[in-house]
């Protein structure tokens, strides 16, 4: 199997996924544990995922969840990604809970990976040259043109791929929070139940504003691809916004979308955030955090409109990570607080929300 990028790089190395070609953005991840959680993750729909720790399948892989199930430490029902790459596959994994290899989860999904691939050297020509659209490509199908892999549409429909098809309830408490799902994470879900709230988890191209009576506030998930394709979104955040009694928090992808109703402006990132190491300082405290990131787009600090402020920042480059507004319940971060398997340090965000409920 190869790997080849848009640049012209191809690299060769084994197969020990699915026996597919595929295409889509090639992406990189930081983490050294959580890749159940991290190929589960719907914000990676559509893109090749190369991880940089360089040995992957140690631990296996548990056992499936139950249908209709949030447990974890599955984020979704599925696996997300195009293709996998990675340094180096353990064949033998060795876990309590692993009850099958990597390898045989990725195949039984249709999922391509290889092995054998620099991934480090693989993650800084990503870094230097933006992340770029590539193929996974069987070696010994030579006459397989990249034209014949399969890809995934980055439009309005991989939102629609990513969402849950009706509104879902889950039993908490006597608060509830109205989740917009356009591909959000389930520990998004259990990470309100644990705190004693009910969830009313809806798709975000339902008729959002018909459950405004009934829940306490909103909640804008996380999510893949460009926040820009979603301007009927953006349209129902920017009327929940103008009745401005109930708190709304926005998570990644949503954290996008709140600040687009508010009238900003994103752009694409270079390469994104991605990984568990991201730090970002609190700009109204000065305390830093690490936190668990996987986006690339990002909101235009300068476009921010007035009445709102800049929340968080990111160290390593400044970037936007969150804004909130100076007299109304309105907030978002653009990483991730419900971050599994971790960091926790921002976990207090959901704290801060059900408060304000």
């Amino acid at each position: 199997m190869r790997l080849t990028l848009d640049d012209g790089t191809s690299l060769r190395g084994v197969s020990f996924g699915a026996n597919r070609a595929v295409h889509g953005e090639v992406v990189f991840n930081t983490a050294m544990t959580g890749y159940v959680e991290t190929l589960t993750d719907p914000s990676y729909r559509g893109q090749i995922l190369v991880l940089t720790y360089p040995s992957i399948g140690n631990y296996g892989v548990p056992a499936a969840r139950a249908p209709q199930s949030i447990e974890g430490p599955y984020e979704s029902a599925e696996i997300q990604v195009q293709g996998l790459v990675v340094q180096s596959y353990c064949e033998q994994h060795s876990h309590h809970a692993g009850l099958r290899s990597l390898g045989d989860w990725l195949k039984s999904q249709g999922i391509p990976a290889i092995s054998g691939i620099d991934t480090r050297a693989l993650t800084r020509r990503l870094r230097e040259h933006g992340t770029m659209p590539g193929y996974l490509l069987q070696s010994q199908g030579a006459h397989c043109a990249p034209e014949t892999a399969d890809q995934v549409d980055m439009t309005d429909e991989v939102f629609r791929s990513v969402a849950p098809a009706t509104t879902q309830r889950y039993a908490g408490g006597d608060r509830r929070v109205l989740l917009v799902d356009a591909g959000a994470k389930d520990n998004i879900v259990r990470s309100l139940l644990q705190r004693g709230v009910s969830v009313l988890r809806a798709p975000w191209h339902d008729d959002l504003l018909q459950y405004w009576d009934e829940v306490d506030g909103v909640l804008i998930g996380n999510g893949p691809g460009d926040p820009s394709n979603l301007s009927p979104l953006v349209e129902q955040v920017r009327q929940m916004l103008s009745r401005g009694d109930k708190p709304v928090f926005g998570i990644c992808l949503g954290n996008q979308i709140l600040a687009l109703a508010a009238g900003a402006r994103t752009y694409k990132l270079p390469y994104g955030h991605r990984g568990v190491n991201q730090p970002v300082q609190d700009l109204l405290t000065r305390r830093s955090y690490i936190t668990s990131q996987n986006h690339g787009y990002a909101v235009d600090d300068d476009s921010i409109p007035e009445g709102w402020e800049s929340w968080f920042v990111n160290i390593n480059d400044g970037s936007n990570e969150g804004l909130r507004s100076r007299s109304k319940p309105f907030m978002g971060v653009q990483f991730h607080p419900e971050a599994c398997p971790g960091p926790t340090d921002t976990a207090y965000l959901f704290d801060d929300f059900i408060n304000l409920l």
